[in-house]
């Protein structure tokens, strides 16, 4: 019966990494294979979906809520900005890159920060005529070597410590080795991992990244122009900044035509002049960059009066374009009189006339047929005007929605308490990411229907099955098995070979799957090897999480990574060119490094 259920569990394995490796998605595929091995007897249905319950993937949960409300109310936004200051360089950039991305990666999911300075970085490229292709790829870096420095810098380091949890519970004297890990246990080896990595990146690797146009910048090329004003509100980080410092001067694809301030129209303007709170600011230029704008805090569309003060009525609007119809009744009023917004709910933030390079106040164009008008209304706006006679066509605008900016200051706080608690230990880890979670939602830094959508449940889901897959490993004996060939043959040369081979493993493992299910499927094979070679399977095990997490060399292997890959224009053959360096160098470090803080 063993044979039976070793094969079948290498069967569903190999066929789990066949699918992978094609992209199919990583969550069906294991759910697929836990179900088969758990019909075949190989594993319980408990085992089988035991991961449901278990702490570290209930923390990832708790986690991405979190995250998600820094990203809402804007505080990633502004840290982002702030971060990168008035940097002007490239090199002085990816400096600053690296303490800000690697500092926050430590406490906080990597994809939201590394989608959150997407936007900031393509800014400061547009304003500052560089191509993203030289800064993007070490957002993806500097997230990732941030994310082995902590137990919570990463869902795969939570995935390795609660699969401890769970044996170190079921029998505490026999895996008195796989304790559960504290807040900053990894840092022993993370925080040099993370030195070593950003030194190579800032001197070796910046000279390896390519100059190409990303995805956004080749649409840029034929994209609509339209005409917006902006208010800078009291408050504004703009304020008492001039013109060129606030990188306003140089925007790829967005042009500032005038500054009204007051009575006074400045035009054409000057790099030198201050912004001032109060100033009307008139840019010409492509959707994508009108929101980047909007991001700015303190910096507000204006098209007509009523519009101006209400920030609040904005959040969980987005954008839309529409295109006024030969048909409208709108047609020869300006939108200032046409009473746009208490006809259709939704304000006119700026406007689009074919090849024309329109000018002055938003409010005071004359509706034509063919005008496209960006529109900024409720989710809800397509569908209840989708049909009207008025418009031609109506879409939305990804990633428009206005952020909750008055509680960016607190949603920090919130995080300072999560870091404390986990730190201090007064309460599980699992319990503070709830706690903190649930404050998030109760402050109102983020909506309860924003907080669900913001769990990846594609991902709870890999991890989940990849825990009951990883039981089959040790049910099955197939893990006894591969290890003891491994102790057999790189073992003779000594601990040192068994824990490079191990991390050399998952290392290959995690580049063409996925980090998650790597650390899963690849944690019985260290506990078994370890065991075997009569070992502490503790340094085996953190040789994992290391290895899941640190993916350089291909796309495929850590979300971030697949994240950068269309906005900096990139060929699969750039991460190997520049990640196959840093990988192999921290593979030599952890065979080093972990033994002398987990020693065998």
């Amino acid at each position: 019966m063993e044979w039976f259920q070793g094969g079948l569990t290498i069967g569903v394995l190999v066929v789990i990494f066949v699918g992978l490796v094609r992209n199919y998605a990583a969550d069906s595929l294991l759910i697929g294979g836990a179900v088969v091995l758990c019909v075949a007897g190989v594993i319980s249905p408990e085992e089988a979906f035991a991961g449901f319950s278990n702490h570290g993937m209930l923390t990832v949960a708790a986690l991405f809520v979190v995250t998600a409300a820094l990203a809402e109310t804007g505080a990633l936004a502004i840290l982002g900005r702030w971060f990168l200051g008035r940097a002007r360089t490239e090199g002085s950039v990816l400096a600053r890159m690296s303490l800000s991305i690697t500092a926050a990666s430590a406490f906080l999911n990597n994809t939201p920060i590394v989608a959150m300075f997407i936007p900031v970085v393509n800014q400061w490229c547009r304003a500052n005529g560089k191509a993203p292709s030289r800064l993007l790829i070490p957002v993806s870096y500097f997230a990732i070597l941030g994310g082995t420095c902590t137990l919570i810098g990463t869902s795969t380091n939570l995935v390795v410590n609660g699969m401890m949890t769970d044996a170190y519970r079921a029998d505490p004297v026999a895996h008195a080795a796989l304790r559960p890990m504290g807040l900053f246990e990894m840092s022993m080896v993370g925080i040099p991992y993370a030195i070593v990595g950003i030194a190579y990146i800032l001197i070796l690797g910046r000279r390896l990244l390519p100059e190409r146009k990303g995805f956004m910048e080749q649409m840029n090329e034929s994209a609509r122009e339209y005409l917006a004003n902006m208010e800078v509100q009291p408050g504004c980080g703009l304020v008492g900044v001039t013109v060129a410092d606030a990188g306003l001067r140089r925007l790829d694809g967005l042009y500032l035509l005038e500054i009204q301030r007051g009575d006074e129209v400045i035009a054409p303007v000057e790099p030198t002049i201050p912004i001032r709170d109060g100033d009307l600011l008139t840019f010409t230029g492509a959707v994508q960059h009108i929101v980047d704008l909007e991001r700015i805090p303190g910096l507000h569309p204006i098209a007509d009066p009523h519009y101006e003060h209400r920030a609040a009525e904005r959040r969980g609007h987005m954008l839309f374009e529409a295109v006024m119809s030969n048909r409208s009744p709108l047609l020869g009023q300006t939108i200032r009189d046409s009473n746009f917004r208490a006809r259709y709910n939704a304000a006119v933030v700026a406007v689009n006339r074919g090849g024309e390079r329109l000018k002055g106040r938003v409010g005071d164009i004359v509706l034509r047929p063919g005008d496209t008008l960006l529109l900024q209304a409720g989710p809800h706006f397509r569908a209840a005007h989708r049909s009207n006679p008025d418009f031609y066509l109506i879409s939305g605008v990804d990633d428009s929605r206005a952020v909750r900016d008055d509680r960016a200051v607190l949603s920090l706080i919130l995080l300072g308490l999560l870091v404390a608690l986990m730190a201090t230990g007064l309460v599980p880890i699992v319990v503070a990411a709830f706690l903190v979670a649930g404050l998030m939602i109760a402050t109102n830094c983020i909506s309860l229907g924003d907080a669900r959508e913001s769990i990846d449940l594609s991902t709870l889901l890999t991890i989940c099955a990849a825990f009951g897959i990883s039981k089959a490993l040790m049910n099955s004996g197939v893990a006894y098995h591969v290890a003891h060939l491994f102790t057999a043959t790189a073992g003779q040369w000594g601990p040192y070979a068994l824990l490079a081979a191990m991390y050399l493993m998952t290392s290959i493992f995690t580049e063409v799957v996925t980090n998650n299910a790597a650390a899963a499927l690849m944690f019985p094979f260290a506990v078994s090897m370890a065991q075997q070679a009569d070992l502490s399977p503790r340094p085996f095990v953190i040789a994992v999480a290391f290895a899941a997490s640190a993916s350089f060399v291909t796309p495929l292997g850590y979300q971030t990574n697949l994240m950068v890959l269309g906005p900096g224009g990139y060929k699969v053959t750039d991460f190997a060119r520049i990640g196959l360096p840093i990988s192999l160098v921290l593979w030599i470090m952890g065979t080093v490094l972990i033994p002398i803080a987990w020693p065998f």
